[in-house]
């Protein structure tokens, strides 16, 4: 290994250390990845340039969140809105989920990393649902982070399809209107059994969070980044986690309850 590769290494490994000693690692990140296209324009390049470079941080984020511990990172991949982009860059982003699926697949594999995916997946093309469902078999039986691919996601989109499924299974007779709980919602959603996200990152500096995780943000920390996605790395992930660090986190409580119940 070069000398210089070995020292970053060596830098990163202590300041992965230093953050877990400060204190909680967030179990769950969920990331909304802005701002590919205007940093391109940014740099006078074609925005598919942008979506390029974009996947090199989507590396970065993946690796440092396996090593740092968390065990679910969700990314915004693409919206159900984003179909009403121009066509010519929705068959390029389709594209290069494709191809990243295929190339990345086996790393993920080995660094025991889990795909999955939440999303009204079967309006993507053929070729990405084969991709993913690849991805998915070949990383299911791994036990380290959990990478969850927004695709073709809303948060609209997801309450409603929970809501016709609780509806179906009223009719139906095997369940009561009366057992219907905010548990019992959370268990008809996409993101069944994964905790809801402790922090959210938007990046490029917008302040909404555009119809992500609607039910599943109701108390995460949010943390709005100025850089665009393919200016965020492992060290502003670190920043953000030692920012969330610094947070109380009440859950509709007192600061003087959360002590007590500590």
């Amino acid at each position: 290994m070069p000398i210089k590769i070995k020292k970053y290494v060596d830098a990163d490994v202590k300041k992965q250390e230093a953050l877990k000693q400060n204190g909680e690692i967030p179990i769950h990140i969920a990331i909304i990845m802005d701002g590919n296209g205007r940093w391109a324009q940014k740099q006078n390049l074609p925005r598919v340039a942008g979506h390029k470079e974009g996947v090199e941080s989507v590396r970065d984020m993946v690796e440092a969140c396996g090593q740092l511990g968390v065990k679910y990172l969700t990314l915004y991949a693409f919206s159900k809105e984003n179909w009403k982009r121009p066509k010519d860059e929705v068959s390029v982003l389709m594209r290069l989920l494709m191809r990243a699926l295929q190339n990345e697949a086996d790393k993920l594999h080995r660094n025991n990393v889990k795909v999955r995916a939440i999303g009204d997946i079967s309006t993507l093309p053929i070729e990405v649902q084969n991709g993913l469902l690849d991805a998915i078999i070949k990383t299911q039986n791994n036990t380290g982070l959990n990478l969850l691919l927004a695709l073709s996601y809303s948060g609209r989109w997801d309450i409603t399809q929970a809501i016709k499924k609780i509806a179906s299974d009223i009719k139906r007779g095997s369940l009561s209107e009366d057992n219907i709980d905010d548990a019992m919602v959370s268990k008809y959603l996409s993101t069944q059994g994964i905790p809801d996200p402790d922090l959210l990152i938007r990046t490029s500096g917008e302040l909404r969070i555009s119809n992500f995780l609607l039910w599943q943000l109701a108390y995460s920390e949010i943390f709005i980044s100025p850089l665009f996605w393919p200016e965020f790395r492992r060290d502003q992930l670190y920043q953000v986690i030692t920012d969330y660090q610094s947070r109380e986190r009440r859950f509709g409580m007192t600061g003087n309850q959360i002590k007590t119940k500590q």
